[in-house]
């Protein structure tokens, strides 16, 4: 895979520079392997590095825009006059005529003032802005090869039990195994990540040469699941100890159904908890909440203040929120098992 134009300049600036301390970092090429990021080590590295830099140089421009005497914008700020003062300075100026001095801001009036940064601003500009959001930043971009890694683990999971009656009805049919994995590499579309790692062992193959076992136990590194890795180190075994592949794909196949009517009985169950939950939460308790803070409103007194804007604020915007929670609980754990 070609690099990018920005990945081009951060390895020609640092490539050099990093690339025998990045190659030695085993769990990071491991974790872009696993995770199917198509650059080196140093590369990567690199552009972190410098995508971090840049963004420090960004937020430190932010906020030398803010502080820069004369010019900024906390100055351009405080010199804008109070117009909240304008009023006790024009009965000033009526009643003391005879000590307007023109020559001074305001024609001398003690009650003028300038408009204020709010100092916690002036307090967390620099904190968030100098610091905060370039090691935020940092801290991500250095997590994304294992990210990559952790979400093609759970792809690798959800597909392959699929993936694995498929290889079990392609075997039934006495196919090769250079046919089962082209036939799930050029079918993404159904298998997911699956069909990434078969196209690997079907390129290792007729590509580059490699014999079927060597080819396996390549796969087995690239593996970012350990149900793939399981899958993978089964096929080694089963070819270098003459067995049969038929045989262990269809026991494969039954398995990892099992193990994923398992999941999906958790996913059900926690639905049924939400579903619970919910109307307790958002259905039944907002109605008792509702009457008790009518009757609150109606007889409160010095024990028990409630306005009306509160109860308002409560009704329209509280409530409103407790659905909106569990409808987002809802959507994520469904995103999570859709295919």
């Amino acid at each position: 895979m070609e690099l990018t134009a920005w990945q081009k300049i951060c390895h020609r600036v640092l490539g050099k520079v990093l690339k025998k301390r990045a190659r030695g970092d085993k769990t990071l090429s491991s974790n872009l392997v696993k995770g199917a990021i198509p650059v080196m080590p140093e590369v990567f590295v690199a552009q972190i590095l410098l995508t971090s830099f840049a963004i420090l140089l960004i937020c430190w421009a932010i906020v030398a825009a803010f502080f820069f005497p004369n010019v900024g914008i906390i100055d351009f700020y405080e010199s804008i006059p109070d117009d909240s003062t304008a009023e006790s300075c024009l009965i000033w100026e009526y009643w003391n005529p005879d000590l307007i001095d023109e020559s001074q801001v305001a024609n001398g009036c003690p009650d003028f003032r300038y408009l204020e940064f709010p100092p916690i601003i002036k307090i967390l500009l620099p904190i968030v802005l100098g610091a905060l959001v370039p090691w935020l930043t940092y801290k991500y971009l250095k997590g994304g090869a294992a990210r990559a890694k952790k979400f093609r683990g759970a792809q690798l999971e959800k597909y392959l039990p699929y993936a694995a009656s498929f290889t079990a009805a392609m075997s039934a049919a006495n196919a090769t195994p250079q046919k089962i994995f082209r036939s799930l590499a050029i079918n993404g579309d159904i298998y997911g990540e699956i069909a990434y790692d078969a196209s690997m062992v079907y390129r290792d193959i007729t590509l580059l040469g490699y014999d079927l076992i060597t080819a396996m136990s390549n796969s087995v590194d690239r593996a970012a699941s350990t149900w793939m890795t399981e899958f993978f180190q089964g096929m080694v075994g089963t070819l270098t100890s003459g067995g049969s592949l038929k045989v262990y794909f269809l026991n494969r196949a039954e398995h990892y159904m099992r193990e994923n009517r398992t999941r999906l009985g958790e996913f059900l169950e926690m639905l049924s908890m939400l579903a619970e939950s919910y109307v307790v939460v958002a259905v039944a308790m907002p109605l008792f909440l509702i009457v008790m803070l009518v009757i609150m409103f109606w007889v409160s007194g010095r024990g028990a203040q409630m306005s009306e804007g509160m109860l308002y604020g409560v009704v329209m915007l509280a409530l409103p929120l407790i659905h909106v929670a569990f409808t987002g609980l809802v959507w994520i754990s469904s995103k999570e098992q859709e295919m």
